[in-house]
């Protein structure tokens, strides 16, 4: 085993930061893009074009029940890989659907397989950060940051494919295409770092202080509840600010700048919140990234034009994906390293609960009067919300 240098243990997160590309910034966050070409195509409402990502929501919560029974028997690397290479099947799949019914339980196939990628991922990125206790929350934000990689490949990817496409019958299946490239590419690069851990320990103990018993699903109540409220908000925010921007009338090469932006953002956001990461041990964390999150989803209600997309854009994608990071470095604090998987698939299941009920309400809500600004509002307010639950969680 190569020696635990700075440099090589950055390169593991970096390689193992391509699970989640994959599994959240290309597997879920690129249909944001091709949700209006598709709506326009096949003359879905909005509360259908939210469905979409509500079955998506359902197969994330069925991957995240499903999981631990999986990492428990010590199978995250092997998880990890495979599932990697089947997301790229499914995302193939995709283009050669025009029926609503199939391609909601696509997006419950895909939906699982992107619990099984991010959480064996998760955990094979608390066993990296363990092996460098001064810079573990550094390790663990460059594991979630992947997932703007992904998002800005997709921004960078899916014009160009549907350009390409041209007058071409559903020309949005070729981007569907061309992203499982991506995945596949990303799949084969996720082998590596897979190795590498599968066999390492996690810590032996989970931080200073880090309690050596049970902990009770009560006992994270209001992190737990902050984070499933994350969950409804942010999901809404990713599902339909695109459309919101096409009707404000940013142009197609604004699009491209803003999601590519985004992904940009969430990529050096590690670096930004590391340190707040490290010191907080109770909901400090999380109580203050959904705080700028709420900010971040009210600024494209505030008015069209570039400059109001591209701040939010920025200050979302620099907070979302360390708010996911937060509960994993949460985990890490407060519990022995025997309980991280059920600690981490505990939030997961949160989290995938408010993923379900975020981008249905946020439809309904926004073909509803007020369209898709009202639905945006009611995504801060979640957030906002999930703010004032988690400020109230206290280290275990």
């Amino acid at each position: 085993m190569p020696a635990d240098t700075p440099t090589h243990l950055l390169r593991l997160a970096l390689a193992l930061s391509l699970g989640a590309a994959v599994s959240l910034g290309i597997t879920r966050f690129s249909y944001g893009l091709l949700l209006p070409p598709m709506r326009a195509d096949l003359g879905w409402s909005y509360t259908l074009a939210g469905a979409m990502n509500t079955a998506n929501a359902v197969g994330y919560l069925l991957g995240a029940l499903l999981v631990p029974r999986l990492l428990a028997a010590g199978q995250a690397a092997r998880v990890f890989v495979l599932a990697g290479w089947a997301g790229a099947l499914v995302m193939a799949s995709s283009g050669f659907f025009t029926a609503a019914p199939a391609l909601l339980a696509q997006r419950v196939v895909a939906g699982t397989l992107s619990a099984l990628v991010f959480v064996a991922g998760g955990l094979l990125a608390a066993r990296l950060a363990a092996r460098d206790a001064g810079r573990g929350s550094l390790l663990l934000g460059l594991y979630y940051g992947g997932t703007g990689f992904g998002i800005a490949a997709s921004a960078l990817a899916v014009p160009p494919l549907l350009h390409a496409a041209g007058g071409a019958p559903h020309a949005w299946a070729w981007a569907w295409w061309g992203l499982a490239l991506l995945c596949a590419l990303a799949a084969w690069g996720m082998a590596w770092p897979a190795r590498a851990l599968a066999d390492g320990p996690a810590a032996a103990t989970a931080g200073p202080g880090a309690p050596d018993r049970v902990a009770r699903a009560a006992d994270m109540g209001w992190a737990l509840a902050g984070y499933a409220l994350f969950g409804v908000g942010y999901i809404g925010y990713m599902t339909f600010s695109i459309a919101l921007l096409r009707e404000q009338g940013l142009s197609a090469t604004g699009i491209t700048v803003y999601y590519t932006l985004l992904g940009a953002a969430v990529v050096v956001a590690p670096r930004l919140w590391a340190g707040l990461l490290d010191r907080e041990r109770g909901g400090g964390a999380l109580a203050r990234l959904n705080a700028w999150l709420a900010l971040a989803a009210l600024l494209p209600v505030l008015g069209g034009g570039w400059p109001l997309a591209m701040l939010s854009g920025l200050l979302f994608g620099a907070v979302f994906l360390s708010v996911v990071a937060s509960t994993t470095a949460f985990v890490r604090h407060n519990l022995p390293s025997a309980q991280w998987a059920r600690g981490i698939g505990a939030f997961t299941v949160c989290f995938a609960l408010g993923q379900i009920v975020g981008p249905v309400v946020v439809g309904l809500i926004s073909d509803g009067p007020g369209g898709l600004a009202r639905g945006l509002v009611f995504s801060a307010a979640a957030l906002a919300l999930g703010a004032v639950f988690a400020w109230r969680q206290r280290p275990l």
